[in-house]
């Protein structure tokens, strides 16, 4: 079975100031500079949802970023792109941990 094209990268970030201004700060900022990149198919970004609360569930972050990509060339050039800087640039200092996971998905 061929691996399938879509790439799936979701972020999850842990931050300093826990506040839901800062989540919601933090999630403005994804939609300013994450959004509208060539090939990009799926965006979504929040703040974790604090009234679900399963055995399983991770709540170990404070914001999720889920972008899905026509395919790893489009990832690969979001990555380098000067809008995904200037998020990192802009963003980071609030950050104290971030976990990436990046999946070939079928969409």
């Amino acid at each position: 079975m061929a691996t399938p094209s879509k790439l799936a990268h979701s972020v999850y970030f842990s931050l300093r100031d826990r506040s839901p201004e800062a989540r919601q700060e933090l999630v403005a900022a994804c939609k300013k500079y994450l959004t509208g990149h060539p090939g990009t198919v799926f965006f979504a970004a929040g703040s974790m949802a604090e009234d679900i609360r399963w055995s399983v569930s991770d709540c170990d972050f404070d914001v999720a970023l889920h972008v899905v990509f026509e395919n790893r060339a489009a990832h690969d050039a979001y990555q380098d792109s000067p809008q995904h800087q200037q998020f990192l640039e802009e963003t980071e200092g609030n950050w104290t941990a971030i976990r990436v996971f990046d999946a070939y998905v079928d969409a």
